[in-house]
């Protein structure tokens, strides 16, 4: 589960102004930092399979939503998966 910390720095990392909370890029960013933990839990537990799964779900959701961004602007794609240092 991601802290409310560091959804808070994610937030205030990707946010387009003060009040951005909802917009494809910092929903992107919050959901590679779930990914990033549910990756390190994998690690130790092997045979968690529903963890995997909810891992899996989560990939495609970002995918998702990185599509989106990409069709609307190919640029602040290209930043976003630089910045939060995904593969294409």
């Amino acid at each position: 589960m991601i802290t409310s910390e560091k959804k808070k720095a994610v937030i205030s990392d990707l946010a387009k102004d003060k009040n951005d909370t909802g917009s494809s890029a910092v929903q992107v960013g919050i959901l590679t930092k779930r990914i990033e933990e549910i990756t390190e839990h994998l690690k130790e537990n092997k045979h968690d399979h529903m963890a995997r799964r909810g891992l899996l779900q989560l990939v495609g959701q970002r995918k998702r939503h990185l599509k989106y961004i990409a069709s609307k602007d190919s640029q602040e794609y290209l930043a976003l998966i630089k910045k939060l240092g995904i593969r294409r």
